[in-house]
């Protein structure tokens, strides 16, 4: 059954064995936003932990984080949802600084460009792939990013409208191809990053890296597909 959200934003955490931050992160949630934490298969009982800090948890047996973040954006109600990631690297608590603009109707989606507050906060094999990650999606959308950043806000129905189709690392990119075809306003805004709780399930490996690269080359592979435009249209470029 779903739980509907009395608040105006909900917040999805995709989770894997973050008990160490999941504390941190969940305290630091705005008041009246709810936090929805996906168990993507924790064994080390995250979702006990989140549930008794008060968290909605929903569990995704499928392994992969665009399945976590689908499953999380499936159960959301509040007209805005937000994702983040729930390793303690980013603060929830600038999430309304990331979450204003599409608030305000001022913009469709924006992201959260990372900014690292400490050396090793961002391994230099990660941050290259991104740099040529933001290349391709300028030359694929238009889209001036400087990031394709895991914090995020948009609307809920508009989100699901993209009939996102990706279920492991190349959903965020997903994401914001779609969002562009379909004519939505896309922004960015700094965000600190601070070094991660845990080690990272994605780009804490050079195999976990490539991988991310090859489910996004394949994404990037995708043709145009024609899209309903966001509540306001009109890509910022």
């Amino acid at each position: 059954m779903i739980e509907t959200s009395p608040s105006p934003v909900d917040i999805v955490l995709p989770c894997l064995d973050e008990a160490e931050a999941l504390p941190w992160v969940l305290e630091r949630i705005p008041p009246t936003w709810r936090a929805i934490v996906v168990d993507n298969g924790s064994t080390d009982g995250s979702a006990d932990i989140a549930r008794a800090l008060g968290a909605y948890v929903v569990h995704e047996p499928r392994r992969g984080f665009g399945a976590a973040c689908h499953a999380g954006l499936t159960a959301a109600t509040a007209d805005v949802v937000c994702f983040c990631d729930c390793d303690a690297s980013l603060d929830p608590a600038l999430l309304p600084r990331v979450a204003g603009p599409v608030l305000d109707g001022v913009a469709d989606m924006v992201l959260g460009r990372r900014r690292p507050t400490a050396r090793g906060a961002w391994p230099a094999h990660a941050r290259l792939a991104n740099l040529e990650l933001a290349r391709l999606i300028r030359r694929r959308t238009g889209l001036r990013l400087r990031d394709l950043g895991p914090m995020r806000a948009a609307r809920r129905e508009a989100l699901l409208a993209l009939d996102l189709t990706d279920r492991r690392s190349g959903y965020p990119l997903q994401t914001v191809i779609r969002a562009a075809d379909a004519g939505w306003r896309v922004d960015e805004t700094d965000v600190p990053y601070h070094p991660r709780t845990g080690r990272s399930k994605v780009t804490g490996t050079w195999r976990g890296t490539w991988q991310a690269v090859r489910d996004m080359r394949a994404v990037l592979a995708e043709q145009p597909v024609p899209g309903p435009a966001a509540a306001v249209s009109g890509a910022v470029r």
